[in-house]
């Protein structure tokens, strides 16, 4: 049996990939069993340490836990107006907590026979996509949610070197229709899951240190 833990998985993209990974055998401790997780606490984040060591341990994290930044109408800020507050609290949940969930859960991966890696990443984290004027994603203005992303995409790449035998890769699922974006996205929960489950998926000699989307690798 594999043991996954995914963050923010009470609704969205989590619980997708939550009901999907349940499908396919993985016992995944934010859908089939809850745990309480704040990844902004350090607290919430060992005692769930805890009760999942208890509970026999850890093969998979998702990292997928986010947030972003909206204005009225859910409109996007323009970077006239981002603080340093806003930036900060972006990179508290999708940057900080990725490091503060991995770290915390290293012990327990590091146990498993194939443990894997996954953090939620997005299109918007590509240098080359946003300064490139002919992409679809250089219309995007605000920069809190961008910038962390693309430091998780950093944060994938170190921890993939540094943990060889892990396989932690980042992943694009797609302008997905969520509460993130105000349920703007074009695509459903289940198509922009396919990526995550996928790569929650990948055995011993599979990828690592990479950043994909459903078709392919992307660029950085």
């Amino acid at each position: 049996m594999t043991t996954t833990l995914i963050t923010g998985a009470n609704k969205g993209l989590g619980f997708e990939t939550a009901r999907r990974l349940v499908e396919a055998g993985h016992t995944d401790e934010l859908g089939a069993r809850f745990v309480q997780l704040d990844v902004t606490d350090d607290a919430c984040v060992q005692a769930a340490v805890k009760t999942v060591e208890a509970e026999g341990g850890l093969d998979v994290l998702v990292n997928n836990a986010g947030i972003e930044v909206r204005g009225e109408n859910n409109s996007i800020p323009p970077a006239v107006d981002t603080t340093a507050d806003e930036m900060r609290t972006v990179f508290e949940t999708n940057v900080f907590g990725v490091v503060r969930v991995t770290h915390a859960f290293l012990p327990l991966l590091q146990r498993s026979e194939a443990p894997v890696v996954v953090n939620v990443s997005s299109g918007l984290a590509s240098l080359s996509r946003l300064s490139d004027p002919d992409s679809p994603a250089h219309f995007y203005q605000a920069v809190a949610y961008p910038t962390s992303k693309t430091a998780v995409n950093m944060i994938t790449v170190q921890y993939a070197k540094a943990f060889p035998n892990m396989r932690i890769n980042a992943v694009e699922p797609g302008f997905t229709a969520t509460d993130l974006n105000g349920l703007s996205g074009t695509q459903t929960v289940e198509e922009g899951a396919e990526i995550i489950v996928r790569m929650a998926r990948v055995g011993p000699d599979g990828p690592t240190g990479g950043y994909v989307d459903v078709d392919g690798p992307l660029a950085w």
